[in-house]
């Protein structure tokens, strides 16, 4: 027996079959011939058979986490340096003036 869970109860879920494949893919606007839903709904059922195995194992002493892999930042020291590029990236705006870009007026006064 299968079960999902839905608003935090489980509800009982019988082995999947043609009717819920072609279901889900109307939903999901899909057009699947015969083959592909027979294959959808057996890849489906060898899915939640293996979900079934690993809900035998216990987890209890086991800590959540959010990642497999630990994730760690890593930090540098934020330190000011001095370019002088300003000229070249004013040359890559479409207009200037002076050393500004010149955009056009959007604001009345």
């Amino acid at each position: 027996m299968n079960y999902y869970l839905i608003n935090k109860t489980f509800k009982v879920m019988t082995k999947i079959n043609k009717e819920e494949v072609k279901k889900v893919a109307h939903l999901a606007r899909l057009e699947l011939n015969e083959h592909e839903i027979n294959n959808h709904a057996e890849q489906l059922e060898n899915i939640l058979e293996y979900i079934k195995q690993l809900e035998k194992i216990d987890t209890d002493s086991v800590p959540p986490t959010t990642r497999a892999i630990e994730v760690v930042n890593v930090f540098r020291k934020d330190e000011k340096k001095n370019s002088d590029c300003t000229e070249e990236l004013i040359e890559l705006g479409p207009s200037r003036e002076d050393k500004y870009f010149k955009v056009p007026k959007i604001l009345s006064e």
